[in-house]
């Protein structure tokens, strides 16, 4: 079995802020990895490809390939396809770990849908999006399935996959505050559901996919971001902070965003 793991870090247990998911004394790597350890240990001998995907994509220690020679790691920022690089067909299901709830969720631990700053909201054909979404849809231009989620309890109201397995981290609170379950819990139920995961044949998993034609809206968070992005082939302005496409390859509609996404970051450097 091929399992692909798409990794960001605001959804585990024990994180609430930024100073959790950035180099600095409060760096909280370390339960990155501990949790990260627990579901390779279950996982048992299938391959994994991990693709690190929080900020700059070096947050998973390569040291953890030495205990599990099954495990491969796509890491550094600026790359094709970003939180989804290296999947393919052969894969026989996705795995989301440590994913949090889309921008504007009320009460969710440090929400966003790919920017933070720069991104105030995404729908697809009239639909709210997050981040799990997005990719879930990007798997399916592949036909593989998403299996499991690992992440906050906001997160997991906006996900109906079929029989998806869910590990809830944390209750979130606020922007920047949780209550969390013990670390053993968390640790158990990783490792429980993962076992159980695994099991389960392919075809009883969701593939996700869009209805065509596919209409992308992007609000940014100003008109200058706005300025800039419409400069996008087939992109059109709406108002002053919304632009739209409309396509039929969701490979496009996933490109634009993640196009988007890189090209409004700059806009704090413009301008001086």
């Amino acid at each position: 079995m091929k399992i692909y793991v798409s990794l960001d870090f605001e959804g585990l247990g024990g994180i609430t802020q930024w100073s959790d998911v950035e180099y600095g004394i409060k760096f909280k790597q370390h339960l990155l990895m501990e949790q990260l350890e627990k579901f390779l240990e279950a996982v048992g001998n299938n391959y994994v490809l991990i693709s690190d995907s929080h900020a700059m994509g070096d947050n998973v220690l390569w040291e953890i390939t030495k205990k599990f020679d099954n495990v491969e790691i796509i890491s550094g920022g600026l790359r094709k396809d970003y939180m989804m690089t290296g999947l393919d067909e052969t894969f026989d299901r996705v795995v989301f770990f440590g994913y949090h709830a889309g921008i504007g969720t009320r009460y969710a631990v440090m929400d966003h849908t790919y920017s933070s700053s720069s991104i105030h909201n995404i729908w697809i054909n009239g639909k709210i999006m997050n981040e799990a979404i997005i990719n879930a849809a990007y798997a399916g231009l592949y036909n593989v399935p998403v299996a499991m989620i690992i992440g906050d309890d906001k997160l997991k109201t906006q996900v109906n996959f079929k029989n998806l397995f869910y590990v809830e981290t944390k209750t979130s609170l606020g922007r920047f505050s949780a209550k969390h379950k013990s670390m053993k819990k968390v640790l158990l139920d990783i490792e429980n559901k993962t076992k159980q995961m695994i099991e389960v044949p392919r075809e009883e998993f969701e593939i996700v996919k869009f209805e065509k034609p596919i209409e992308l809206v992007v609000e940014l968070s100003d008109t200058a971001r706005a300025d800039l992005v419409e400069m996008l082939p087939l992109v059109k302005r709406i108002d002053g902070r919304k632009v739209k496409l409309v396509h039929d390859d969701y490979r496009v509609v996933f490109d634009t965003i993640l196009s988007m996404t890189f090209m409004a970051s700059i806009v704090k450097y413009l301008g001086r």
